[in-house]
């Protein structure tokens, strides 16, 4: 099972810009996708961002299309969400997380579950004040 850590979280004033990492150990890394969740205080844990490393599939909730792109750096076992644009609502827990069977062709407009994914990491906060 891939273990994940993440990084890159703090506080930004709106319009501002910040990169998480996410870096991977063990498992096969190219054969996962890898997801962004954040979880706002009292909300439900959302996707994000995906990305299936095999093939380069992406995903972005409609929030964030146009201000948020994630990338993959199979050789370093790494995966980025680069987040420009920040806004007060995106203030939350982000945590990256690996699904060892990503859906053939990628995920289309239908937003990837929690429940697919079984390794996560600890979470980082981003704070976007206004």
């Amino acid at each position: 099972e891939v273990q994940l850590v993440e990084s890159g979280g703090g506080l930004v004033q709106a319009g501002g810009s910040l990169r998480l990492s996410c870096v991977a150990s063990g498992g096969t890394f190219d054969d996962y996708a890898i997801g962004w969740f954040r979880q706002a205080p009292g909300k439900e844990r959302e996707g994000v961002s995906c990305i299936i490393n095999s093939d380069g599939n992406t995903y972005y909730a409609d929030s964030v299309k146009g201000r948020f792109t994630i990338s993959s750096d199979n050789a370093e076992k790494t995966v980025y969400l680069q987040m420009n644009s920040l806004k007060p609502e995106d203030t939350a827990i982000y945590y990256c997380a690996a699904d060892p069977f990503p859906p053939l062709g990628g995920w289309g407009t239908i937003s990837p579950s929690p429940a697919e994914f079984n390794s996560w990491g600890q979470g980082t906060q981003v704070t976007v004040s206004s």
